[in-house]
């Protein structure tokens, strides 16, 4: 694999073929990966994988026109032959006043922040399958777990690198270490199944697999004897592991696409009040260690800190170059690039700043509702917000937790639901979208 800086070569050299080849801009985007991973299930071997990929994507700019192409061939007659396609291919492409590279004067200059993305340790396939082993028995171990789904622990590496036309040039790499375990418990039409997982840069940062493994264990456990609910509006509270699709939600309905195309539930939304007053959501893209940290955006614009959500209201929209020009706006440094073509958006690592009750006193004055742990289905409308999704979870009633359901359906609206949206104190701070237990008050569970 390689450097950082050998990658950011190979795009700058790829983006100067282009210029000789005719482009009038052009940029490049080297990515390559490679990982291991062991699976095993009952105790035995299922899976030893070994992954290693290159790639490198052109894109290159005729006046307006424009044209992507990409190649696993890095040598120097088929980059050679890649940039004089790529121009070809956008003589004959229609024009779009929109396209372009990031304007030349907000690109990142360094130095870049350091990210503590790398870890130098590589384990051995037999460290993975032990840690594998290891998350499966403890998640066995539980009373009334019978059958599993296999366990898996994996590591491996990453290096992107841009270049353009107009002056940028920068690559970082970064490391993953993961474990996963899911297991079934009871018998029969009884039978339900729930998992564990935990994903991180550095290994030290996820908890001994054992841990993993209980907890996979006990969830699964905890979802026997699962009944039906009744139908009717009530009080939502979403578990953490699945609180956060609903920011997911928002940061897509936040996209400068989403926007330019008139096809967000936020259109027209930027001033008014979304959320209770005091909420935020908060993004942080120099995080150390963080999944989603990174120097740069995918058009070489510098990634910053802000608030996206600000005492309830929506601070702005998530811009790559595109559409900030069509909303005559400027971009924002949130431009993805996975692979060829043109950028998307996306975010660094964001977190729902937590509220002042911890989940026990956020659900003790509801005397029937839901605590809501898996989600199921794409049941949501990005045009209009309409929400309506499969669930399993627990009752509540009385305040307290009061047995396992399955079989329902949460229904809303955004605009509503975020409205009615209250944080409890319980943020933890290992995933790409980090949320603690909220609550959503007046929402429709379908169930009996």
């Amino acid at each position: 694999m390689l450097s950082p800086e050998q990658a950011s070569d190979r795009a700058r050299d790829l983006v100067e073929r282009a210029r000789r080849a005719g482009a009038d801009a052009a940029d490049a985007v080297y990515g390559s990966n490679a990982s291991e991973g062991i699976q095993i299930r009952l105790g035995k071997l299922e899976d030893v994988e070994r992954s290693e990929s290159e790639h490198i994507a052109l894109r290159v700019f005729l006046g307006h026109r424009s044209a992507s192409i990409g190649s696993s061939d890095l040598s120097p007659a088929a980059l050679d032959e890649l940039a004089a396609r790529a121009v070809d291919m956008a003589r004959a492409a229609p024009e779009d006043r929109y396209a372009g590279l990031a304007p030349k004067e907000l690109l990142a200059r360094g130095p870049f922040p350091e990210l503590d993305l790398i870890e130098t340790y590589e384990p051995s396939p037999q460290t993975l399958r032990a840690m594998a082993e290891e998350a499966e028995d403890a998640a066995r171990a539980i009373a009334g777990v019978t059958n599993s789904d296999g366990a898996s622990a994996s590591a491996g590496s990453g290096v992107f690198a841009l270049s353009t036309s107009h002056g940028f040039t920068g690559g970082y790499a970064s490391t993953h270490h993961s474990i996963s375990v899911s297991v079934v418990g009871g018998e029969g039409a009884g039978k339900q199944r729930d998992n564990a997982w935990r994903t991180a840069h550095h290994s030290g940062d996820l908890p001994p697999a054992a841990e993993i493994g209980k907890l996979a264990g006990e969830r699964t456990v905890a979802r026997l004897g699962s009944m039906r609910m009744k139908s009717g509006p009530m009080p939502v509270v979403f578990d953490p592991r699945v609180a956060g699709t609903l920011l997911g939600h928002l940061i897509g309905a936040m996209s400068g696409s989403s926007i330019a195309r008139r096809s967000s539930f936020l259109l027209d939304k930027l001033e008014e009040q979304i959320f209770a007053p005091g909420i935020e959501v908060v993004e942080r893209p120099h995080n150390p260690r963080g999944l989603r940290s990174r120097p740069f955006d995918g058009e070489g614009l510098p990634t910053v800190a802000r608030n996206l959500v600000e005492d309830g209201r929506i601070t702005g929209w998530l811009l790559e170059s595109a559409s900030a020009r069509q909303l005559g706006l400027q971009p924002t440094g949130h431009a993805a690039r996975n692979g060829g073509g043109a950028p998307s958006v996306s975010v660094g690592n964001v977190h729902l700043a937590a509220g002042a009750l911890s989940p026990a006193e956020l659900m003790a004055d509801i005397k029937e509702g839901v605590y809501v742990t898996e989600l199921i289905g794409q049941g949501v409308n990005g045009v209009t917000g309409d929400y309506s999704r499969g669930a399993s979870g627990f009752r509540i009633v009385n305040g307290e937790l009061a047995g396992p359901i399955s079989e329902f359906t949460v229904a809303g609206n955004l605009l509503s639901m975020f409205a009615k949206l209250t944080p409890a104190s319980d943020l933890e701070w290992y995933r790409a979208i980090n949320v603690p237990t909220v609550r959503v008050d007046g929402m429709t569970v379908a169930g009996d």
